[in-house]
């Protein structure tokens, strides 16, 4: 059986204390090191490794690796970051604490790590939530407990994946926050979720303009609503979709006319140049 550590009380709780001439700690080769595929932090900055390998070359791994012996290899259990920056120097082994725990104990530790450490946006959060829930079947509240987070706090979280996926992207690229996210969720309709957000990121929009914004959106589409053509609609929706604005279609049988809106001279450019011209 499993030993069970404090997860809820963090990592720090995790790993023995000692420096490297406890028995604990071993020396082991880098080679034999892989990363964990829970781990939920799925972008590292380059910038950062290297600055933290200037680090290790002047002071040396002062923090070992926590490792899960896997067959011949070893999981990396915490330390990723430690881990890449010694490739990056090229070392031929590293301290690390070797430690036996479970699968689900592998990604909460993870997790723990990488929030306690705010190394994960908003998204991997979320996404790392989400598969705790799922493949762990655990409440909110259980998962509250573990982590140390208001069930709230998770239950907001968890909101941002029913975002569009382009959306989930700005706000990975810090592009948006979570706020403008939580606040953009007030449209139900993807497209309309992405117009919005273009809208937000080219006029620099506050999180409280985002919110009037959303609210002005659904004020107007229900002013506006009305009998059309689901052949014009369709058109509509695809123009909106690709030029990340409103669009209007005014058709008349076989005549009309298309106008597309842009708010401020940045934002015109930004469509001239998806125009060609």
């Amino acid at each position: 059986m499993n030993k069970k550590h404090g997860l809820g009380r963090g990592l720090s709780s995790l790993i023995p204390e000692g420096n490297e001439e406890d028995n604990s700690i071993q020396k082991i080769s880098l080679n034999k090191i892989k990363p964990n595929s829970q781990q939920p932090r799925k972008i590292f900055n380059q910038d950062k490794i290297i600055e933290l390998a200037s680090s290790i070359k002047e002071h040396g791994i002062i923090q070992p690796l926590v490792l899960k012996k896997e067959e011949e290899n070893y999981i990396i259990i915490a330390g990723e970051r430690r881990w890449r920056a010694a490739k990056y120097l090229n070392l031929q082994e590293v301290p690390a604490v070797i430690m036996d725990i479970s699968d689900e104990e592998l990604l909460q530790v993870s997790l723990i790590e990488n929030i306690q450490r705010e190394d994960l946006n908003p998204i991997e959060e979320a996404l790392a939530y989400d598969k705790l829930i799922n493949q762990f079947n655990l409440t909110q509240e259980e998962l509250s407990e573990k982590v140390g987070k208001s069930r709230p706090s998770i239950a907001n979280s968890l909101r941002l994946l029913n975002l569009d996926s382009r959306i989930r992207d700005f706000i990975i690229q810090g592009l948006l926050s979570e706020g403008h996210g939580r606040a953009i969720l007030g449209l139900k309709d993807k497209n309309n979720q992405y117009i919005v957000s273009k809208k937000v990121i080219n006029n620099k929009l506050s999180v409280r303009d985002t919110e009037k914004l959303v609210k002005n959106f659904e004020i107007e589409k229900e002013v506006n609503v009305k009998e059309v053509n689901p052949f014009i609609n369709d058109i509509k929706s695809k123009l909106e979709g690709y030029f990340g604005t409103k669009v209007s279609l005014n058709s008349n049988k076989d005549k009309g006319k298309i106008e597309i809106e842009y708010y401020s001279s940045e934002d015109l450019e930004r469509i001239l140049n998806l125009l060609n011209l």
